[in-house]
């Protein structure tokens, strides 16, 4: 399902790049002839591009800590030199740290969750507008997520909850300069096993069934009853990230089988 040169002569930022949805994603986006930045905070993020360049593909990477806005500004900076120009940010910071009920997070928990899944997408959007307004033109796609309903993560929840609202107000704003601003909103997804931890994992059962009440509650939800895979969810990110969707902007997609968040 690959569309050659769809993104030919595009610059495209990904942010999260190293693993899981990013990865995938700028896997993608190079298939379909993207000249690629690729940014994340992990090491990792260098050898994912220097393997993409072996097939071919153009792909610069940036180490930078986009929970703060010198981080974003400075990683949305080189990505623009890189290219003269940047075409396309595809936001795929974040992810949920701890799996428990609410009442069992600390204050800190919760200020970290919310850095983790909100602040990157935050900072790099501010980071990113001067330049697209600039151009006069320029794309969008925050990843957010079909938890703004769901159990055990509720500070995710909540960091999520302001990316669709990022999403759809700065839509608004920005349209009038030609920039469109959307989302996917991915539910459950089968990936292989993160070579970097998004937390500390399970210490004991009662953890583990905190997590399970995760994972059970997220296929219930589902229309289909699965997970969706890394394909189903790298799609329509590279649809709306394309000119396919030039009329589509301050929308939130869910890709969770029927599950609408």
């Amino acid at each position: 399902m690959i569309s050659p040169d769809r993104f030919a002569g595009r610059s495209v930022a990904i942010t999260g790049a190293a693993q899981g949805i990013g990865l995938a994603v700028a896997t993608r986006i190079a298939a379909e002839g993207g000249s690629m930045v690729l940014v994340d905070r992990a090491e990792l993020v260098h050898d994912v591009a220097k393997e993409l360049r072996e097939q071919g593909a153009v792909a610069h990477s940036v180490t930078a800590d986009l929970e703060s806005f010198d981080g974003a500004r400075e990683a949305i900076e080189e990505a623009r030199q890189q290219h003269g120009r940047l075409d396309v940010l595809i936001n795929n910071v974040g992810g949920t740290i701890w799996a428990k009920p609410y009442e069992q997070y600390t204050p800190d928990q919760i200020t970290a969750e919310v850095q983790r899944s909100l602040y990157p997408t935050l900072w790099t959007c501010r980071a990113v507008l001067p330049y697209m307004i600039e151009q006069r033109s320029g794309t969008i796609v925050n990843v957010s997520s079909v938890a703004t309903r769901g159990i055990n993560r509720i500070p995710y929840s909540a960091a999520k909850g302001g990316v669709n609202a990022i999403t759809a107000s700065l839509a608004m704003e920005v349209a009038r300069y030609g920039i469109r601003v959307v989302a996917t909103a991915p539910g459950g997804t089968e990936a292989p096993p993160r070579r970097i931890a998004r937390g500390p994992g399970a210490r004991n059962q009662q953890e583990s069934r905190w997590y399970q009440q995760i994972v059970d509650q997220t296929v219930e939800s589902s229309l289909l009853k699965r997970y969706g895979t890394l394909a189903e969810q790298t799609a329509p990110i590279a649809f709306l990230a394309s000119d396919e969707a030039s009329y589509i902007t301050g929308n939130v997609v869910p890709i969770a089988g029927g599950d609408l968040g």
